[in-house]
């Protein structure tokens, strides 16, 4: 083991900084009147989406006499909105996650994540929140706009939600990924790979961007448009190539949820996955009424990596996994 292994990850300087921005964070929110909450890590349910893996370990003892499953959680969402259901009113909470995923210039399995959700909002009512907390905490000018199909117009030059498959052949060959796109069935898969190769790289390189009403094939969480059934009601915001946040305007219906969760299992079972410990106290918070409201999640790491100019987030963590 190296001499200098205990050493953390990051240099004094940038934890300070770290702690100042942390601060603004808060006294954003303060001003707003949004209740800062602590939820658990630990959960006995996990999420059923196919491109997150939860770490799980075994409580055992007099707590478990029989031991108990349970998952560190890969976001707060379903604790939150079991509180909103509650009826805490709008809340945020700066918290710890962990992904069991590749680590990477973007990654760390533990990470630091900001969510909170706003009453009433509605998703570009929260995006423009998003803009104000970016301006007041790091000065970011305001973010520019674009709708899924317009980035993909705009970009790579067709139109997602109508173009063939042989059409995104054309364009993977631009790519390099034309035999992959050849024999790839699904499209929500063709989708994700143009555009994590074609269009993440190119937006939001000046400035921040949105980017919004993904395909109702790709809503997670999110509400279908009532305007346009073909795209969901969420967003992300990029900026020099990186994705920060992912919001919604949060699904409140308990069936259509039920729907979405066992959806994902059969794609689960598709994929050879094991089946997921499905939240059924996050199920029954939704019938018993989730506030109508919008919600999103901003990894603290990846801002701090572009706020402080850093080579990679392990830059701006206390200890890296490799570290820790």
């Amino acid at each position: 083991m190296s001499e200098t292994l205990w050493q953390p990850s990051a240099s004094i300087q940038s934890l300070q900084q770290r702690a100042k921005i942390i601060n603004k964070i808060r006294c954003f929110f303060a001003k707003r009147e949004v209740m800062e909450v602590d939820t658990p890590c630990l959960s006995q349910a996990c999420v059923s989406d196919v491109h997150l893996h939860s770490f799980s370990t075994t409580l055992s003892g007099p707590a478990a006499p029989q031991t108990l499953p349970l998952y560190l959680q890969t976001s707060p969402e379903f604790h939150m909105k079991r509180l909103l259901a509650a009826g805490s009113g709008c809340i945020y909470q700066l918290a710890k996650a962990f992904r069991n995923e590749e680590a990477g210039r973007f990654h760390n399995p533990e990470f630091t994540m900001l969510e909170w959700y706003r009453i009433g909002f509605d998703h570009f009512a929260l995006m423009d929140e998003m803009d104000a907390l970016m301006h007041e905490v790091l000065a970011w000018e305001k973010a520019e706009r674009l709708s899924y199909v317009e980035a993909f117009e705009q970009h790579l030059g067709l139109n997602p939600l109508s173009a063939s498959h042989a059409e995104f052949v054309v364009v993977a060959k631009t790519l390099g990924v034309e035999d992959l796109v050849a024999r790839e069935p699904d499209r929500d898969t063709i989708l994700q790979l143009l555009f994590s190769l074609g269009v993440e790289p190119k937006v939001g390189q000046q400035r921040p961007c949105f980017v919004y009403h993904f395909p109702a094939s790709q809503a997670a969480l999110a509400r279908i448009s009532a305007k346009d059934p073909q795209v969901a009601e969420r967003f992300e915001l990029y900026f020099k190539g990186v994705e920060l946040a992912n919001g919604f305007h949060e699904l409140t219906d308990a069936e259509e949820q039920a729907q979405r969760f066992a959806k994902d299992q059969q794609v689960r079972e598709n994929m050879g996955l094991p089946a997921a410990q499905v939240d059924q106290r996050f199920l029954a918070a939704l019938g018993a009424g989730l506030p109508a409201c919008a919600g999103v999640a901003l990894g603290i790491d990846r801002l701090l990596m572009l706020a402080l100019d850093a080579p990679n987030i392990q830059a701006v963590q206390s200890f890296s996994v490799e570290r820790a």
